[in-house]
């Protein structure tokens, strides 16, 4: 097997309390989970699963809070809050929230990699269903692309503008290069 490089911070424990900026993306770059309709995403009922197996997170790791997301016709973008403390990975200094409610915190808390790992494996069970009972489009070998990206949220004003990012990413569908109707631009 060919070593790949890895795209995550050296030394990072992506455990840890934080918020992370999560894009996944099918496999291909295939269009499976509906349709940009008048700069809105309007899901198809693939999209509709991927949606609650996202939201079901909460129960399956219940140190996360889910805060923006947007399934997207081939991608996905969305942020996980782990923890009640926002990090900040360049100076590793912990800033409280105030948050409603608290949980008890786990023996060992999942990484970001488990979480992913879990709603990328739940969604393409559910989806290998719905091909079955329901003649949904089949995807060509899995659902989603190998690996994911990531970004670790280092302070308010970058949480606000990933968020921000995230609920204008429909409207900016037709200029987006995961559109595969979009040109690349030429030199």
């Amino acid at each position: 097997m060919k070593n790949r490089r890895s795209i995550r911070l050296k030394q990072y424990n992506y455990s840890q309390s934080g918020a992370y900026f999560l894009t996944i993306c099918t496999q291909d770059r295939e269009c499976i989970f509906g349709e940009i309709t008048g700069g809105e995403m309007i899901w198809n009922d693939m999209g509709k699963m991927v949606d609650d197996k996202w939201r079901e997170l909460k129960i399956r790791f219940s140190q996360i809070e889910l805060d923006e997301y947007v399934i997207m016709p081939n991608h996905f973008h969305g942020i996980i809050i782990v923890g009640a403390t926002l990090v900040v990975a360049q100076k590793n200094i912990i800033t409280q929230h105030e948050r409603a409610g608290t949980r008890p915190a786990p023996t060992q808390r999942a990484t970001i990699g488990d979480i992913v790992g879990a709603f990328k494996s739940i969604t393409t069970d559910q989806y290998i269903n719905g091909v079955n009972t329901n003649n949904w489009q089949p995807f060509n070998s899995r659902l989603w692309q190998r690996n994911y990206y990531e970004h670790v949220i280092r302070n308010e004003d970058e949480l606000d503008e990933v968020r921000q990012y995230i609920s204008d990413n429909p409207a900016k569908w037709g200029v987006d290069v995961e559109n595969p109707d979009v040109k690349p631009s030429q030199p």
